[in-house]
């Protein structure tokens, strides 16, 4: 089982490298998910590569962010680079930068973000259908769920192992975006999750912020499902901590052992929130999940410095070799390098002269060339041969030493040659629609779907989870059932009988949220439509939903218009334009963990109340309970474009009108207002990131 360490700058890198990591994965430039890091310059990129390749530690560059299509030249030419330099593989989100990574550089590997939401065999199919040849799961999922889906996995599955837990699923939040223009799918969270909240106006705490993971007492169990890649958190840390926790997973790991009481303190130490939790792991959610840094957490002075009195004193990560020495009358000295993996080095010195006092020695010779300190290497094994009689100046044989690693590294560092391809034309946007879009809607509650709306809105999106809640559907408009953004392969069964109950309903499509949702229309007949849990930022993205086979695609909601307008709609676009918008979406029900458990089975009792988390400002988030008892926090302000005409001069086909909390005449008032393009917005709403977009 591979470990793979954080390397947020160079030191980190060596850090890692030095304390036993077997790859790092770093970041270059703007695209990627933790632009706060120092990160590594584009010149740097070709020299870290070649400094961990030489020690046998591989290298993942993580371009791990929404991209725009103006960003695309930029990501083509770092991908290029990548594939140049011999970066073992690049880590994406984007499906449209999957895209043109495969045509781009398509010997160049590819692993899907823990960003892609990937939480299910199905998904993990779909990425290995795309190309991608590792997936990393979602860190909500427990060992069974991680047993499950290894059995079958047809690609390399990697499982998060200890530091920070976000508490929305990945590639799922929002917060920070909506709330402060920084957005997470774009490397810029602002943590959001870590700020007090109140519960229904009750006392203030920290409802969000989550203690940091540790699975050193389970890497045992992890190996043996199958798991390829042990990842540790933290480009954000300080190399000290990447050296800590590293040297103690490198060594439990390959002494295949349990961590000692001295151990789990010093990895306490480092860094955590009131300790750690095992609890997704587990698959044990509550309140015991969360926790924050104290400000009388232990001082890991003293451990950091000697971790870094460790890796900064030499070079402890060194490659065995075995050195050949040949030393004969009238032939040049000669000494070969062999790593024991198929490179082999051969220096060439000066012509050894007879000795005039003292000749030299196989054993003293060979003492000299053993003189490695200071290099990626060390001599397992030198062979000499020697004629008699002859000497060798010291220098020379340094200098023949030296000569020999040093082709030897730039082998070890050299990047495979790999194909370069062009990347096809996008094609022009048949799918722009002139005229203003036409108007849908998305209900939370039976009771919206009044014949009034049924009659307004062109698709009528259903949630799976309530369908159970309709008893008949007025005719008029396409229903769309809107699947779950999280749903597991244990709780399949159960949506599956709900999805029959929607087909029974007249439902005759299916919004799909996630990649491995994608062949579920297929197997029960119904048509697919993209909805914006699929992140589409790009035209690249549309254009990779078409291949899917989808018939209209949500574009993100934190795109501007600007950006909407230009996409090439190679397919029927969608946009929200009205509505609470989604923040995050939680595996722990906030409802449960702050009421003190769960007290109903059928979703008919406490969580048919209205509940709200409220801010230190005042700002009231309610949260709306949806598939599989998670919760999904929703924005403090309601979207409202309806005054606005720009929506509608975007190229979008469908206009969406989102609907949680309101009743139901509320939601036909507000679709009047948006089918006369007039009205005024509520007292408390925002123009989201229409306007203003995001970092």
């Amino acid at each position: 089982m591979e470990l793979l360490s954080p390397a947020g700058h160079w030191e980190a890198m060596v850090a890692a490298v030095q304390c036993g990591a077997d790859a790092v994965y770093l970041g270059c430039g703007d695209l990627n998910a933790r632009r706060g890091a120092k990160n590594f310059s584009l010149q740097e990129l070709p020299r870290a590569v070649s400094y961990c390749h030489t020690r046998g530690v591989k290298v993942y560059l993580t371009v791990n962010t929404l991209v725009t299509d103006r960003e695309m030249d930029a990501a083509r030419e770092q991908l290029l680079l990548a594939s140049r330099c011999g970066v073992d593989a690049v880590i994406v989100q984007d499906w449209g930068l999957a895209s043109l990574a495969r045509s781009a550089a398509p010997d160049l590997p590819l692993h899907g973000s823990t960003q892609m939401t990937i939480h299910s065999l199905a998904g993990v199919e779909a990425a290995a259908e795309l190309g991608l040849r590792c997936a990393v799961l979602s860190r909500e999922l427990s060992r069974e769920d991680i047993r499950s889906i290894c059995q079958k996995s047809p690609i390399a599955i990697e499982v998060f192992a200890h530091g920070a837990l976000c508490m929305s699923w990945s590639g799922q939040c929002a917060m920070s975006a909506l709330i402060g223009e920084r957005s997470g799918n774009r490397g810029l969270c602002a943590q959001p999750c870590r700020l007090p909240y109140r519960l229904d106006g009750g006392k203030t705490g920290h409802p969000l912020s989550l203690k940091d993971m540790n699975l050193a007492s389970h890497l045992g169990e992890l190996e043996k499902m199958g798991v390829s890649v042990l990842k540790l958190e933290g480009r954000m840390k300080r190399p000290e901590y990447v050296a800590v926790i590293t040297r103690i997973y490198a060594a439990l790991l390959k002494e295949k052992r349990l961590p000692t009481a001295e151990e789990l303190e010093q990895l306490e130490r480092a860094f955590s929130r009131s300790g750690f939790t095992g609890g997704y792991w587990q698959g044990d959610t509550g309140p015991h999940m969360f926790g924050t840094r104290s400000e009388s957490a232990p001082d890991p002075a003293a451990l950091f410095k000697e971790a870094r009195a460790a890796y900064e004193k030499e070079d402890r990560r060194t490659v065995p070799v075995s050195l050949s020495a040949e030393i004969s009358a009238n032939r040049p000295a000669r000494l070969t390098a062999d790593d024991g993996a198929g490179r082999t080095y051969t220096a060439q010195g000066p012509v050894p002269e007879p000795a005039r006092t003292k000749p030299l020695t196989e054993a003293d010779l060979s003492a000299r060339l053993a003189k490695t300190g200071g290099t990626a290497f060390r001599a397992e094994t030198v062979e000499v041969r020697l004629d008699g009689g002859l000497s060798l100046p010291v220098s020379a044989v340094n200098g023949l030493r030296r000569e020999a690693l040093d082709g030897l590294a730039s082998l070890r560092g050299a990047p495979p040659e790999r194909r370069e391809g062009p990347v096809p034309p996008l094609p022009e946007s048949p799918c722009a629609w002139p005229d203003a879009p036409a108007l849908t809607v998305s209900l939370t509650r039976a009771e919206q779907l009044t014949d009034a709306v049924a009659a307004g809105a062109e698709i009528v999106y259903l949630p799976a989870e309530r369908l159970g809640d309709f008893d008949a559907l007025p005719p008029g408009p396409e229903y769309c059932v809107s699947l779950p953004r999280v749903c597991k392969d244990r709780e399949e069964t159960a949506l599956l009988a709900l999805l029959e109950r929607g087909k029974e309903l007249g439902c005759v499509s299916l919004a799909v949220q996630n990649i491995g949702q994608v062949r579920l229309s297929e197997r029960l007949g119904l048509r697919a439509r993209g909805d914006f849990g699929l992140n589409v930022f790009n035209s690249r993205s549309l254009e990779q939903l078409k291949c899917w086979g989808l018939e209209s695609a949500v574009v993100s909601f934190e795109l501007r218009h600007e950006q909407v307008r230009d996409l090439r709609k190679c397919l029927p676009c969608e946009a929200i334009v009205y509505g609470r918008l989604p923040l995050m979406i939680t595996e722990n029900c906030l409802i449960s963990n702050g009421l003190g458990g769960c007290r109903t089975k059928d979703l008919r009792g406490l969580c048919r109340k209205p509940h709200a988390l409220t801010d230190r400002r005042g700002e009231a988030f309610p949260i709306l309970p949806v598939f599989g008892c998670r919760s999904e926090i929703e924005n403090s302000k309601v979207f409202y474009l309806a005054d606005k005409p720009e929506f509608r001069r975007c190229g979008l086909r469908y206009a969406r009108l989102r609907f949680t909390g309101e009743p139901p005449e509320a939601c036909e008032a507000v679709l009047a207002q948006f089918r006369a393009g007039e009205g005024e917005p509520p007292e408390n709403f925002t123009r989201g990131l229409f306007y203003r977009g995001v970092e």
